[in-house]
């Protein structure tokens, strides 16, 4: 069941959503060689507490296993989504790390994702990470009162495909609410005109996962970490929107992150 939300319960999502950029932009001022993603997590765990609200990720259960044991995820290089931070993974110089944050304040979930460059990336790495943010803000594009939830995954795809990008279809957006994940589900392909009807107060997270290579995914042992088949970078951004009349309002931010990073931000 889709649940539409009220302005004054779009102001609170507003709340936890811009909790979530912040911490994002608290991360990125420590995304830099050297640092283990297990450092990331307690950062992150530390400012989402001090600041009044719950990590939704840590203890989000899992169906064919253990529950998320983190507060963030963080998904390098080939990583696509879900990877689970470790005091043995260290960023290196040439990586690329998507950071996924959720948070749940005043009984509403935030929920926003970022791929950071770290050091110095090649040229084509930060061509898919563009490609990927700008299919973002065009699916953003169609999240208005009267298209359909195949016009914003068409959009994604079409741009995507263009640049000979792969389109993840196994993990999709979503609704989001009072729980992270609630209907309707929101696919980063489709067929313009065809699925659900968006509506004013329907609050979705749109978050293209794109891979440099082909589409076909692999789940690591630990039960979360999905990385592409044959290995090449991924890259993923997510925002959460409310569904407007005439544009998208967009809940999160990356403005925090843009601040820190200035002209090397994607």
């Amino acid at each position: 069941m889709i649940f539409l939300k009220t302005d004054d319960e779009i102001e609170l999502l507003r709340e936890s959503n811009l909790l979530v950029a912040k911490t994002l932009g608290m991360l990125a001022e420590h995304i830099k060689p050297g640092v283990s993603t297990k450092q990331l997590d307690d950062l992150a765990e530390e400012f989402i507490r001090d600041h009044g609200a719950i990590p939704t990720f840590k203890g989000f259960p899992n169906p064919y296993g253990s529950p998320f044991p983190s507060s963030i995820c963080t998904s390098i290089n080939e990583n696509v989504v879900h990877g689970i931070p470790s005091s043995d993974v260290v960023l290196r110089d040439g990586d690329i790390i998507s950071v996924d944050c959720g948070t749940l304040l005043n009984g509403f979930c935030g929920d926003s994702a970022y791929t950071f460059c770290v050091g110095e990336v090649s040229d084509e790495v930060k061509q898919l990470l563009k490609i990927t943010k700008e299919a973002l803000y065009l699916g953003i594009e169609q999240a208005v009162q009267g298209r359909r939830l195949g016009d914003l995954g068409y959009a994604i795809q079409n741009h995507c495909e263009q640049s000979g990008y792969g389109v993840v279809r196994e993990f999709v957006g979503h609704g989001i609410g009072h729980k992270m994940h609630e209907d309707p589900q929101v696919p980063n392909y489709g067929k313009r005109g065809s699925g659900t009807m968006l509506k004013k107060g329907m609050c979705i997270a749109i978050e293209p996962m794109i891979t440099m290579g082909n589409r076909q995914l692999i789940m690591e042992r630990d039960g979360w970490t999905v990385r592409t088949r044959d290995r090449k970078f991924a890259a993923h951004f997510e925002h959460t929107v409310a569904v407007g009349t005439c544009k998208a309002d967009i809940l999160s931010s990356f403005s925090f992150i843009e601040k820190v990073l200035g002209d090397k931000a994607i």
